[in-house]
């Protein structure tokens, strides 16, 4: 049973330590962070995969700052023990200081986000930098996208990026970026699509906790899963083959269908 008290950044760079995981969530509403909370979540995160998620949009790029806050004030309702992380969506990141630094303070101030997570952090360590001088902790994101695959010379697919084993070149550059980035005074890391090779190398590289969600593993500090991936809970689940710890989507379909069904046959609705 997890402790009451609340997740603080010393407390997950100890457990670092220590060798212990830590676990969170990428969620956006109040229900979904509530049940995080109970099973005993060290942090949750909202990611801008809302934008295509909750909001439909045809990519994350188009989430907002506006659309994340109403999320981050959902989630922070619900969360009391966990540490609650922000993405910054894309956009103020390019559009200069001045205004990243607006949007952090609206989703710290206004939605009660304890860190923000800053994409593409490796390109951009002097933000990390003047967020974490503002007194704003800063979840930093690098590693292996299709962007930084080109960058490396190496091949890269949605298929074999989970898998991808990291050269000696590439290991040796996603080191250096991870040490830039706690240098520049982030607070926490996350590693895309990290691999056992390049994973281990960097965890063993810095003292700050090293977290992975798509492509992480076991020799990462800690893992964060998408909810509705962990709970089947999206539609895609209902017509999908691959393996999650429940599928409730196929469940909620059967049971829409069973209140059609009695609705239209005059039964008495259950509940």
């Amino acid at each position: 049973m997890a402790s009451d008290e609340p997740v603080t950044i010393p407390m997950l760079q100890q457990m670092k330590r220590e060798g212990k995981k830590s676990a969170g969530f990428v969620l956006w509403d109040y229900q979904t962070a509530l049940i995080a909370e109970r099973a005993g979540a060290d942090f949750v995160v909202i990611g801008d995969s809302v934008g295509v998620n909750l909001f439909g949009h045809d990519n994350p790029l188009q989430v907002t700052v506006e659309e994340i806050l109403i999320c981050c004030k959902a989630v922070r309702r619900g969360t009391k023990r966990a540490l609650l992380i922000c993405d910054i969506p894309f956009g103020p990141l390019h559009e200069g200081l001045s205004n990243l630094m607006r949007a952090a303070v609206k989703l710290v101030k206004e939605g009660g986000a304890d860190m923000l997570k800053l994409d593409a952090a490796a390109e951009f360590p002097e933000y990390v930098t003047a967020l974490t001088r503002a007194g704003i902790p800063v979840f930093a994101q690098f590693g292996l996208t299709p962007q930084t695959a080109l960058k490396y010379g190496i091949p890269y697919s949605s298929q074999n990026a989970a898998s991808a084993q990291a050269t000696p070149e590439m290991t040796k550059k996603l080191v250096e970026e991870a040490k830039r980035l706690e240098g520049a005074g982030a607070a926490m890391l996350d590693f895309t699509n990290s691999g056992p090779v390049a994973g281990e190398a960097v965890v063993k590289a810095v003292k700050i906790p090293v977290i992975g969600g798509f492509g992480g593993g076991p020799w990462l500090d800690g893992r964060v899963r998408l909810a509705q991936t962990a709970n089947g809970s999206s539609a895609k689940w209902i017509d999908s083959k691959a393996d999650t710890y429940v599928n409730t989507a196929k469940l909620s379909l059967e049971a829409f269908k069973a209140l059609i069904e009695d609705v239209r046959t005059g039964k008495q609705i259950k509940g």
